[in-house]
């Protein structure tokens, strides 16, 4: 964990995520919280995740998201570097998947 983020305040912010408990709550709270552009690079930054665990190339990865590549290699450096943190996600979305299913 990034020791320069870990905060009272951001711990504040994290505490109040997690009390959301749909997507409509989430839209809510995001739409107050971020600018749309924040919010877009976001939701971006996630679905460039998804491509490039998907074994996608760079190029199909900007033409489908719009991503430089510049963004795309911060994400695969996160995925490949980071804190697991995108692994934990969408392991748990596979899970969940797989419950339904």
């Amino acid at each position: 964990m990034n020791k320069k983020i870990k905060t009272e305040t951001v711990d504040h912010l994290f505490e109040a995520i997690l009390t959301l408990k749909s997507p409509e709550e989430c839209y809510a709270f995001f739409e107050d919280v971020c600018t749309v552009n924040e919010l877009l690079s976001l939701s971006q930054r996630y679905e460039v995740a998804k491509m490039l665990r998907d074994k996608k190339t760079y190029l199909e990865i900007a033409e489908k998201t719009g991503a430089s590549t510049a963004t795309i290699s911060r994400v695969n450096r996160s995925l490949n570097y980071g804190n697991d943190g995108y692994d934990m996600v969408f392991a748990r979305l596979n899970r969940d998947e797989e419950k339904m299913a």
